[in-house]
């Protein structure tokens, strides 16, 4: 193995500084595009017809990115390197008419979106932030950055049992935050507010796509600031970890025997199932389109997917030491050991022996020892988008990620040496 990578807290740093630029998907996939742009990437529409050169490009689609960097020399069937994840985190969204309220109190109307720890949302102060459609067909994100809503838990005066029985909260009517006073609730308020908010005219927006948000920032934390609490980490810490990964390979890019690519998909909390999830065609659209450009056929089309491997980067769990007995009792991944190959032999996850063989070369490779998780039999584990690329594209697939604390609560918990260490791994993996 290669002397392991000296730890670069700036990179950590800079993640924080992602998960915080970053309250929805259209935000991570604008963000992730900028450091791109500065690496030397340019942007290239999906309507357009493309060409064959050399160079870093991407496309955008709503909450995804999809970017590569074809190399001097690439040839129609060199196959691609794989960077797989996905941009977005359960939280409240916001519903068609948003407006309600009831005693005196202005709410905001949310649906639940993935599969959020609903306890985590109380009394947190929560921002807003999205896209806004306007009526001359363009968009705009917005952020609202401050507290501006609540979702208030009830006093245990009025639950005396809560801390005996455990909370038990209703999606729908335990969940709608609030925002202001008054007794006149109108349609259209908020939409005006987020109006004024972006500079926009009056009626200028006819359409949205809001989420709310805490507006803690990421932190150190720990006796030796070792451990980062924040948001999104599931699963913008691998975004944050591919783009950089991306960029690195780009700039010493001469001689890759492979064509990198970073593939951040909107949609999997919910099942991947749209224009812009990993179970929808964009990601096969624009590698077939980039083999016809580099003047390919089918045939190479085939080939280069055959020699193709994707590995599909998402968090995983740190084994908890309150909850050790939910764990497999041989593997218990700990925060700051490496990263995490992900096993299931149900297919919840991709990886195969021949996965895991690529995996540790790449990791042999730049210094970065790993971990292995597999699930308590009595417990079955999550998915990624892992399989459903396997899947859809017969692309071979390793599960991947980074080991946390808190999963899908509004602040989860990481090691701060974990994000580094993937990225190493991540850039190892792209150079091939």
């Amino acid at each position: 193995m290669s002397e392991p990578p000296r730890f670069d807290r700036g990179h950590t740093d800079d993640l924080m500084s992602f998960l915080a630029a970053s309250p929805t998907p259209y935000h991570a996939v604008a963000n992730a595009a900028e450091r791109l742009e500065k690496a030397g990437f340019r942007q290239v529409a999906e309507t357009d017809a493309w060409d064959g050169t050399a160079g870093g490009k991407y496309v955008l689609r709503g909450g995804a990115i999809i970017a590569w960097y074809v190399p001097e020399g690439a040839e129609a069937h060199t196959p691609f390197r794989i960077v797989g994840a996905h941009t977005d985190s359960p939280t409240l969204r916001v519903k068609p008419r948003p407006d309600s309220g009831a005693h005196g109190w202005r709410q905001v109307a949310v649906e639940i979106y993935g599969g959020p720890l609903l306890n985590s949302w109380l009394d947190r102060d929560l921002g807003l932030a999205g896209r806004l459609s306007l009526r001359d067909g363009t968009t705009c994100l917005v952020d609202v950055d401050r507290p501006l809503l609540r979702v208030p838990q009830l006093a245990i005066h009025l639950d005396r049992a809560v801390n005996s029985d455990g909370l038990k909260l209703d999606k729908q009517r335990h969940m709608q935050p609030v925002w202001g006073l008054g007794e006149d609730v109108r349609d259209g308020d908020l939409i005006a507010f987020l109006e004024e908010t972006a500079g926009l005219p009056d009626g200028s927006v006819t359409g949205w796509d809001l989420m709310v948000h805490p507006v803690e920032p990421p932190a150190f934390l720990g006796r030796d600031r070792e451990l980062v609490a924040g948001p999104r980490m599931d699963n913008l810490l691998s975004v944050h970890a591919g783009t950089a990964a991306l960029a690195a390979v780009a700039g010493h890019g001469s001689g890759l025997s492979y064509i990198p690519v970073l593939a951040a998909f909107d949609h999997e909390e919910n099942g991947s199932q749209s224009d812009t999830g990993a179970d929808g065609p964009l990601l096969g659209s624009v590698l077939e389109r980039s083999v016809h450009a580099r003047g390919g056929s089918l045939e190479d089309r085939a080939r280069a997917l055959a020699g193709t491997v994707c590995l599909s980067s998402d968090t995983g769990h740190a084994v908890h030491p309150n909850y050790a007995e939910r764990h497999d009792p041989t593997h218990h991944p700990r925060v700051d050991g490496g990263p995490l190959l992900k096993v299931n032999v149900n297919n919840r996850y991709a990886t195969d022996g021949s996965g895991r063989a690529v995996f540790a070369a790449a990791c042999e490779k730049a210094g970065v020892p790993f971990q292995t998780f597999v699930s308590n039999n009595a417990m079955p584990c999550g998915t990624t988008i892992g399989p459903i690329t396997a899947a859809r594209h017969g692309i071979r697939t390793v599960d991947i990620g980074v080991a946390i604390l808190s999963m899908h609560s509004v602040r989860e918990l990481c090691g701060a040496k974990d994000p580094y260490l993937l990225a190493n791994a991540l850039t190892a993996f792209l150079e091939g």
